[in-house]
């Protein structure tokens, strides 16, 4: 387990990362992490959506990518902004697809959709980072 904090982001706020195997119990220590880092900000009331959103990032690049390890990060780009992003060696941007009403898998991003602000995929060499951002009541 690789556990790093990141530099301060533009407002100030700590940042964290965390590397993880790519696999299906690294989504619970993914929740875990990302309610922690929530609650230690002060700002738990995002605790909920981000712990499903960071789930949702995690279960998609292990059912998705061939990678052996995910890297989690949690930061703080702006004033009441907090962005939660999984990072993997896939270069492949995820897809919302069309989906049916009798489809019982592939609606990760659309959850990712209704519950943050944005959400995107930043293409980087060595693979990519899905992220999404919430914004909390309060300013953090």
């Amino acid at each position: 387990m690789t556990v790093t904090s990141a530099r301060p982001s533009a407002t100030g706020g700590p940042g964290r990362t965390e590397t993880m195997p790519c696999e299906p119990e690294s989504a619970r220590r993914a929740r875990l992490l990302v309610s922690a880092i929530l609650n230690t900000w002060g700002i738990g009331e995002l605790a909920d959506v981000g712990v499903q959103v960071v789930a949702e990032l995690v279960n998609n690049a292990i059912d998705h990518t061939r990678c052996r390890v995910v890297r989690v990060l949690v930061t703080r780009p702006a004033e009441g902004v907090v962005r939660i992003g999984v990072a993997d060696n896939c270069k492949e941007a995820p897809e919302m697809r069309v989906l049916d009403d009798d489809s019982e898998e592939g609606r990760g991003l659309f959850l990712v959709d209704a519950m943050s602000r944005r959400w995107g995929c930043d293409r980087k060499r060595r693979g990519k980072v899905v992220w999404a951002e919430l914004e909390a009541s309060a300013k953090c």
